[in-house]
């Protein structure tokens, strides 16, 4: 059974978040930090006391409740999804799927362009948002993939694309190795590409391998601590705003490209849909559950490679891994593409999905 949902936050929730801002308890700094220990104080602060007096959670809850929302339950889940269909009905769907520390949010300036051509499925990944947290062990990657695949079924869809960043990338791949038959493509924005023995690359390529190489060498402290010991994180996120807003805010400004910065209504309104409905921890369930590694895909691929992504994809690697279609080389732009340049990101997916519709006439 699918049901309409309408996001409605009851003011003691708010009320609760204004009260715990005011008595934030503020560690110190030394002189010259910079970012050299952590996200800097004096930002955190500033983005602390904007969130507590000025930030209007009511007017960007309007603003999503414009969208058509509903839930559903599969596998004994929760699922939250928006669904935008175009004025054309036989348009090809897509489901779009978002990743960490992301949310449906990511795709609010992607819907307008892409409605044109398309029926749009955005959900909320199990764990995150109003999809609320996960309840038992297992929700990874392919887990998630099946659930598309059987939300999409009850939504009438039998051809579909995916397209997806970060976890969502790999639940978009995932899909197109679970329902290849009806996954007419997959098209990401995120393709970690680890280094391989024996493929003879360009000096472009070998640039990006040495940083891939750096960041294995050296994991990042919050994915190493979301994948070991989520709830253990998890109970600092989901007690302390300012804590989850530090979390979140640091992945934002170490993930996006300069030219291309979120606003802080933005950020916080994403950071708002984690601390709201408390899944600071399930969310984190995400890293370790999923285990590393490509998964299975035999359907066409799309890849958009951004100059301030995490990493940047290597096509011969990429290839090695998938049948790769259709390669695009941003100019600007960094991990959260649909919201940095959605722009750009939006004409990459119509090129793509298109590109395959007029290959199947």
């Amino acid at each position: 059974m699918i049901s309409p949902f309408r996001i409605a936050v009851p003011q003691a929730d708010l009320d609760d978040l204004h009260d715990r801002l005011a008595r934030t308890r503020w560690p110190n700094e030394v002189a010259d930090a910079g970012s050299d220990y952590g996200f800097p104080l004096q930002r955190l602060q500033q983005l602390a006391e904007y969130w507590r007096t000025e930030y209007d959670w009511r007017a960007h809850e309007e603003q999503l409740n414009d969208l058509d929302h509903f839930t559903t339950e599969i596998d004994g889940q929760n699922i939250h999804f928006v669904h935008v269909r175009s004025s054309k009905p036989d348009a090809l769907a897509l489901v779009l799927t978002h990743g960490w520390p992301g949310s449906f949010l990511e795709f609010l300036d992607v819907i307008e362009p892409l409605s044109r051509d398309f029926h749009l499925v955005i959900p909320s990944i199990p764990g995150f948002g109003f999809s609320g947290p996960t309840h038992e062990r297992g929700w990874d990657v392919v887990h998630i993939a099946r659930a598309w695949a059987e939300l999409m079924s009850r939504l009438g869809y039998e051809r579909y694309g995916a397209q997806g960043g970060d976890f969502g990338a790999g639940i978009s791949a995932a899909l197109g190795g679970i329902a290849p038959d009806r996954v007419v493509g997959v098209h990401l924005n995120y393709l970690p590409t680890p280094p391989v023995a024996g493929v003879e690359l360009s000096e472009a390529d070998g640039v990006r391998i040495d940083k891939i190489r750096a960041l294995m060498a050296d994991r990042p402290p919050y994915q190493a601590l979301t994948a070991l010991t989520p709830q253990t994180i998890g109970y600092a996120l989901t007690d302390s705003p300012v804590g989850q807003l530090a979390w979140i805010a640091e992945r934002f400004a170490q993930w996006t490209d300069p030219r291309t910065p979120l606003t802080d209504d933005r950020m916080l309104t994403d950071i708002m849909l984690y601390w709201l409905t408390a899944t600071a921890a399930s969310s984190g369930r995400l890293h370790h559950d999923t285990p590393r590694g490509a998964h299975p895909c035999p359907v066409p691929v799309g890849v958009a490679v951004l100059p301030y992504d995490i990493t940047q994809s290597v096509r011969p690697l990429a290839e090695r891994l998938y049948d790769i279609t259709h390669w695009s080389e941003f100019e600007r732009g960094g991990h959260f593409a649909a919201m940095e340049v959605p722009d750009l990101l939006a004409a990459d997916v119509r090129a793509f999905f298109l590109g395959l519709s007029r290959a199947a006439v």
